[in-house]
């Protein structure tokens, strides 16, 4: 029980002298290990017979059959054996590897540790009397041998399943960003496109409105490149996004779209992943105001109460997207939105989408709080 304390409590003495230590060299883990164990062994197993000096004389020498036989399971019979599922095989040259460095621990004690300590003049065993006394050799000598490997590769077992652990959950995050900048890179080329075409158009009348159009432009690139790009924004800068898409549409369209943007917002410093929306909005103009040769209708309502958001955004559907029987459900406005939703807040958003002959209405509820 002393040893397996002392032996789990390395650990910790690890983790602390790693951190000073380049982490490159592999094999300081291993060294500080068996230069522990043979402390402690030492420390613990002294004697009348055995002093301090000669305890440690003594299990330097045992702790080569200890090393051996780990490093033989560690890096031979693991990965080539019993990672590759061939249970027989391991098996049966672990039995017999047990048999190997029980009798090596046997014959060092006797051979060379007797040799050094014990008073001449004394009998020892010959090699084949070691070899075949097999009842002593598991009885006095397997636990010798195997009770710190099977220490060691405990700890190297959780350690190892512990960095596979961080390892996956990096990747995991790594992908996740990965697939987010994306979905943003997706975002942007529409944002600049529909804007730009506005900008076009109103060039062409020579409209007293394209200065404004250019600053709300540069507003919302500012707001892409630079705000975009963080983990979360305020839903008070979310909404000013939103507004300058708007006033941007409206200048496109005029009297021939009427839209109503209803907000209700008690705090506006509420967290919000960036660019999360606005997909939705676009869609909205596509399939709504942009296929319409008459009166296009678009309602947006937000609503934040306690950082749960309440959003949904209905459009009218224009014949001429009817008759080309185009498929909102699954444009690229939904589905990017909806692959947002699915990395920043798994499981904690719902959406319902409800599509009929003449409109088209999106509905999301999301907990904000857990961002």
């Amino acid at each position: 029980m002393t040893i397996s304390i002392c032996i789990f409590g390395y650990m910790r003495i690890i983790d602390k002298i790693k951190a000073k230590i380049d982490s490159k060299n592999k094999w300081i883990n291993d060294i500080l290990f068996w230069v522990i164990l043979l402390v402690v062994y030492a420390v613990i197993k002294q004697n009348a017979i055995y002093t301090l000096d000669k305890s440690i004389v003594k299990y330097l020498i045992l702790i080569v059959p200890q090393i051996l036989a780990f490093y033989f399971i560690a890096y031979y019979l693991n990965p080539k054996f019993l990672n590759q599922k061939k249970y027989l095989t391991f098996s049966i040259l672990f039995f017999l590897s047990t048999y190997v460095f029980s009798f090596l621990a046997r014959f060092l004690v006797v051979y060379v540790v007797e040799e050094l300590f014990r008073e001449p003049p004394f009998t020892k065993e010959s090699i084949y009397e070691i070899a075949t006394d097999i009842q002593r050799l598991y009885e006095d000598f397997f636990y010798i041998v195997y009770l710190p490997v099977f220490l060691f590769l405990s700890l190297k077992l959780w350690k190892d399943r512990a960095e596979v652990k961080r390892k996956n959950i990096i990747l995991e995050k790594e992908k996740v960003t990965a697939e987010l900048n994306f979905l943003k890179t997706q975002i942007h080329p529409h944002f600049l496109f529909n804007t730009l075409n506005n900008l076009y158009v109103l060039t062409l009348q020579k409209s007293e409105k394209a200065p404004e159009t250019v600053l709300k432009l540069s507003e919302m690139l500012d707001y892409i490149l630079y705000k975009g790009s963080k983990s979360n924004v305020t839903i008070a800068q979310e909404i000013e996004l939103f507004q300058n898409y708007i006033d941007l549409e409206k200048l496109r369209y005029g009297d021939r779209l009427s839209l109503v943007f209803e907000k209700e917002i008690d705090n506006p410093h509420t967290s919000i992943a960036p660019l999360l929306l606005i997909s939705l909005l676009e869609n909205a103009f596509k399939h709504g105001a942009s296929g319409s040769t008459g009166k296009a209708e678009i309602k947006i309502n937000i609503r934040v109460i306690a950082k749960k958001l309440f959003f949904s955004i209905y459009n009218s559907k224009p014949i001429k997207t009817r008759d080309k029987n185009t498929n909102i459900v699954h444009g690229i406005g939904l589905s990017n939105t909806k692959n947002q939703l699915r990395l920043l807040y798994p499981n904690k958003h719902s959406m319902v989408i409800t599509e009929k002959k003449n409109s088209f209405l999106v509905e999301l509820s999301l907990n904000l709080n857990l961002i």
